[in-house]
């Protein structure tokens, strides 16, 4: 029995994909194989040692201390694409939020008084102050062409907008997916200088942390929008305020409001409700529940953040080793040497690595004896090993 601990609330037809007779599910459980979180800071969190998965029913994990589960050889599973549409759907949102200055004209109604004929009256007269423009023939920039940037840049263009995108790290996957229509950008400073809008699709590292400064804001047409729907670091907010009270930028609109930018009138915070849909939400938990299951059942990856891919048919009648180690020399030999030693024959095998870690499969016919397991649980190298009985 496999048990597994809910750090959130999980959607429960992502649950309902762990079988009731293989797996225990609950927020408080003692020593679970995996753990199931969305928005929980897992940093400075005492995780046991039984811990044998960590899965973010998302797609960003900063919340989660990847580098520290590497050293320990376990796996971070999250579930890149599966919120896709939802964020795109807010990222559309935003543009027409900010071309028809929705937000500023539904608070100035708000606060309108009197009777019908004298708000009337006000109506007609204020209405001008909301002026805005429309999409089509405006040039949407996309900074990142992930599962996300690719939806916005695709749809955007039904919408009759033109668009660049810009993504030197773009996979072969999301380039089918890509619409030949959108142009390329050289650089960022290229895309954001022939944009109306731009909109960040990037995860948060060291190398796109205030990816959008003074310096690039400067570059953007005046009068454009920026959207944010990626992390909020990403952006030098204080860069951002100024370009705002400047005229050059004409509307900032973000799902991540904070003290300094949540009231100022050219600015459009949301409550970080990009992937806040009943769909995104049984997407995300449908994806890591399935992956989960496949590395505890067969020791098979399928985006992990921090493991290679790793897939192999199982061998009929064949118990499976999954060995994580360091990704060094002689690792396979070793591990092919004890069992060699064991008199055990290899039906097959596969090793794939990311990094500095590796995960070797090997299906063997018979029966592994415990000894066998525990040395090579001591090669020098090996951060895990573990015994999948032969599939029934």
């Amino acid at each position: 029995m496999y048990k597994v601990l809910t750090l959130n609330n999980i959607s429960v037809k992502g649950l309902e994909r762990l079988p009731r007779d293989r797996y225990e599910v609950a927020s408080e459980i003692a020593h679970p194989d995996v753990i199931l979180v969305r928005s929980a800071d897992m940093h400075g969190m005492e995780i046991p040692p039984t811990v044998k998965a960590v899965a973010r029913a998302g797609a960003g994990v900063n919340n989660i201390p990847v580098a520290e589960l590497t050293r320990r050889g376990i796996p971070v599973f999250n579930a890149p694409g599966a919120n896709a549409n939802a964020v795109k759907e807010l990222v559309l949102a935003g543009m027409l939020l900010a071309a028809r200055n929705i937000c500023q004209a539904w608070h100035y109604v708000r606060g309108l008084e009197g009777e019908e004929a004298a708000m009337e009256r006000e109506v007609e007269a204020g209405k001008k102050r909301f002026r805005g423009f429309e999409l089509p023939g405006r040039t949407l920039g996309v900074i990142g062409l992930g599962a996300i940037g690719v939806q916005v840049a695709n749809t955007a263009l039904r919408l009759g907008m033109k668009v660049l995108g810009y993504d030197p790290q773009i996979t072969v996957e999301r380039a089918w997916q890509l619409s030949s229509e959108v142009a390329q950008a050289h650089s960022p400073d290229d895309l954001v200088a022939r944009s109306d809008f731009v909109t960040l699709h990037v995860p948060l590292t060291e190398t796109t942390r205030h990816k959008i400064n003074a310096e690039r804001l400067a570059l953007m047409r005046p009068g454009a929008v920026l959207l944010n729907f990626a992390r909020r670091e990403i952006v030098d907010e204080e860069a951002v305020l100024a370009a705002l009270d400047a005229g050059r930028l004409h509307a900032y609109v973000c799902d991540f409001p904070s003290p300094r930018i949540k009231d100022h009138p050219r600015v459009v915070a949301l409550p970080h409700i990009g992937a806040s849909t009943v769909e995104a939400e049984e997407n995300c938990a449908v994806m890591v529940a399935e992956q989960v299951r496949d590395w505890l059942e067969n020791g098979q990856v399928r985006n992990a953040v921090n493991f290679p891919e790793v897939q192999m048919p199982r061998a009929a009648g064949c118990p499976r080793l999954v060995v994580v180690n360091a990704n060094i020399p002689n690792m396979l030999g070793q591990i092919s040497t004890d069992l060699a030693e064991a008199g055990l024959n290899i039906a097959d095998m596969i090793n794939k690595s990311r990094g500095e870690i590796a995960v070797t499969l090997v299906d063997v016919e018979g029966e592994i004896p415990p000894e066998v397991i525990e040395r090579i649980g001591a090669i020098d190298g090996v951060l895990s090993v573990r015994l999948i009985p032969a599939a029934a």
